[in-house]
């Protein structure tokens, strides 16, 4: 079978799709990276503060983790049905229902790195007359790191799959392509999408581990300690 024919013989695997639709496939990845990425940055900008607040205040945190964790299981479409009204057809819906998401898995890791630092890490700063923002920043932070970048690249891997819901308002990135080929049950175009979703949160989750590593150098000095030993 011929790869001009593909198209109209509707092949799973179709060389000249791929040829002739480069252009929408780059415009639906880009718009589906700029969706996810400003999701999960803002997930982190409201996350980040709620985890400080639950840690300061305790009794805050059945109710501050109790409603992030409802938010997670509201259904998609309902979400963006319940955020319409004040967002409209955009793609700022799309990224609030998103960022409302990713709080649940960020406020919790970002709540387990900070409480798992020692408290004789924490005393000896504090000897060391470490101010509390100081203390935040420069110790209990970086180590706090590999559970805070954990939950990362899990709220990543997460939106970069939610994010094509949002091809119900046009705002989809690579599932408006995936919805658009479903009625005619466009094959090529359905595979296509599909699998830049897939290698998309494979990028995603590999680069962001990389940043990891290079942020967080004593872990894998750590663990070559621990293999030798």
């Amino acid at each position: 079978m011929s790869t001009t024919n593909c198209l109209v013989t509707n092949d799973w695997i179709c060389g000249e799709y791929l040829r002739t639709r480069g252009g929408e496939l780059t415009e639906a990845t880009l718009q589906h990276v700029g969706i996810t990425a400003a999701s999960v940055l803002l997930g982190l900008l409201v996350a980040f503060p709620l985890a400080l607040l639950v840690r300061a205040r305790p009794r805050l945190a059945a109710p501050v983790l109790g409603l992030t964790t409802l938010l997670y299981t509201v259904p998609s479409l309902a979400m963006f049905s319940l955020l319409l009204p004040f967002f409209g057809l955009s793609a700022s819906l799309v990224v609030t229902g998103l960022v409302l998401y990713s709080l649940t898995i960020l406020v919790r890791n970002i709540l387990a790195g900070l409480e798992a630092v020692p408290a004789g890490t924490r005393e000896a700063a504090r000897g060391m007359g470490y101010g509390p923002g100081r203390l935040l920043w420069e110790v209990e932070l970086p180590l706090a790191l590999p559970s805070v970048m954990a939950g990362v690249r899990m709220a990543t891997v997460s939106t970069i799959a939610l994010t094509t819901v949002g091809s119900i308002v046009g705002r989809g990135g690579l599932g408006n392509l995936i919805e658009d080929a479903l009625p005619t049950f466009f094959k090529a175009q359905v595979l296509a999408a599909s699998v830049l979703c897939v290698l998309l949160a494979v990028a995603a989750d590999l680069t962001l581990l990389g940043v990891q590593r290079l942020l967080t150098p004593w872990t894998r000095i750590r663990t070559a300690r621990g293999a030798v030993a």
